[in-house]
């Protein structure tokens, strides 16, 4: 990682999600605990044992050109959707496209291209699969698109580290600017895979909750009675600037990246580390990078799947690195509500955790009736829970399936 000391900041926010089709209606979902998840009405998912996830809330053909959506994967659209959204909300930036780059992440990329060109190829032909099939399934493809909507060649790049991907391209952009490599980066993260043999694979990997008769409750980090995590789509993007570039141009600055931390467990290809070691060293790393003290937390936007092993490790990462502040940390599981967006999980994440600190506010963690004691967390659930002013830093982690450890802090300004 670079040394530098460039200090970079958030001027530009996009989402589309389960709960809300931008940021202004994701945000108010989220403070309300709005669930976003829904059974699925395909007849293919009728004998599956899980027939629910969290759909985005606006359909991206109703906000896209219907020739455009057509030449893209589903999580291309909806990566462009929320990076449009971004760049609008940064005011448009104008600088030189060699000091402007992309990072846009997902975990799976798009898969779906893949199985419905599958599909066509024995149903109808090698003559009939879309010629857009390759750059649809391509897992760079959103990255690439999103590049070539605003004309950047500074780099595009794609992380793709299961479930940590969102926030590993926001830790990554924020590289790119420190080493000198560009003044602007968009960042985010996608995911489009809600189909029958994902949910199918999930299922019998036994990571799935199977609450089919109360689907929108489903989801319930830290809550007793979970029983595993709900599929979800959506992406999310952030406009991150080198602060003298954004000062220079007199941009709205949301919140400072200040710094973000990585590990690896080297544990399981899908189980967490029961002691939360490898999440206990990222968090903990971001912090010191941040220059930050575990007193200066007032917030975390915490990965909190609804798994019964990864929310009682990720508990107990938190509580190690917090220690004695960890009581008066407002600690919130956003996925109660959108479902998990896997490589977009970050991404969203990022967004929630930078409006908590702006507006002093973070969002209810939805279906937490029965809280586990194991967690020893101080979990926001039942109404909105509001933080305290002054200077201040809140976290947002992820993990993913392989061991991926991703901690992100955000800095108030």
């Amino acid at each position: 990682m670079s040394t530098s000391t460039q200090r970079v900041v958030v001027t530009g926010l996009g989402a589309t999600t389960p709960v809300g089709g931008d940021v202004a209606s994701t945000w108010e979902g989220l403070l309300a605990g709005k669930s976003g998840v829904r059974l699925l009405e395909d007849p293919r998912y009728a004998e599956l044992p899980v027939r629910f996830a969290g759909q985005v809330a606006v359909d991206p053909y109703d906000v896209l050109d219907r020739v455009e959506a057509r030449k893209l994967d589903r999580c291309q659209q909806l990566a462009l959707i929320a990076a449009r959204e971004a760049w609008g909300d940064a005011s448009r930036p104008e600088l030189d496209p060699e000091r402007l780059g992309v990072v846009f992440a997902t975990g799976i990329g798009g898969i779906v291209s893949l199985l419905d060109n599958y599909d066509i190829l024995n149903t109808r032909g090698w003559s009939r699969v879309s010629p857009m099939s390759v750059p649809q399934l391509m897992p760079n493809g959103a990255a690439a698109w999103v590049g070539l909507d605003l004309g950047a060649k500074a780099g595009i790049h794609t992380p793709v580290s299961a479930c940590a991907s969102g926030a590993e391209a926001i830790g990554y952009a924020l590289e790119m600017i420190r080493s000198g490599r560009a003044d602007v980066v968009v960042a985010g993260g996608t995911e489009a895979c809600i189909h029958p043999i994902t949910v199918a694979a999930f299922a019998a990997m036994r990571a799935l909750s199977t609450r089919n008769d109360e689907p929108e409750r489903a989801s319930r980090p830290y809550d007793k009675g979970r029983d595993g995590f709900v599929m979800g789509e959506g992406a999310g993007a952030l406009v991150l600037e080198s602060a003298e570039h954004a000062a220079a141009r007199g941009a709205r600055v949301y919140a400072e990246v200040a710094s973000v931390g990585m590990t690896a467990d080297g544990h399981h290809i899908a189980q967490p580390d029961p002691e939360g070691k490898g999440a206990t060293r990222a968090i903990r790393l971001a912090l010191e990078a941040a220059g930050a003290s575990p007193s200066d937390v007032i917030h975390v936007n915490a990965h909190a799947t609804s798994t019964p092993q990864g929310d009682i490790a990720e508990a107990t990462a938190i509580r190690a690195v917090l220690g004695a502040a960890t009581d008066g940390v407002a600690v919130s599981g956003t996925k109660s509500m959108t479902g998990h967006l896997l490589g977009g999980a970050g991404a969203v994440e990022s967004v929630a955790a930078i409006l908590a600190l702006k507006y002093r506010l973070a969002p209810v963690t939805a279906n937490l009736d029965d809280p586990d004691d194991e967690i020893g967390l101080d979990i926001v659930h039942g109404s909105p829970r509001e933080l305290r002013s002054g200077d201040a830093v809140v976290l947002n982690n992820s993990f993913g399936f392989g061991g991926h450890n991703v901690a992100l802090v955000f800095r108030s300004v």
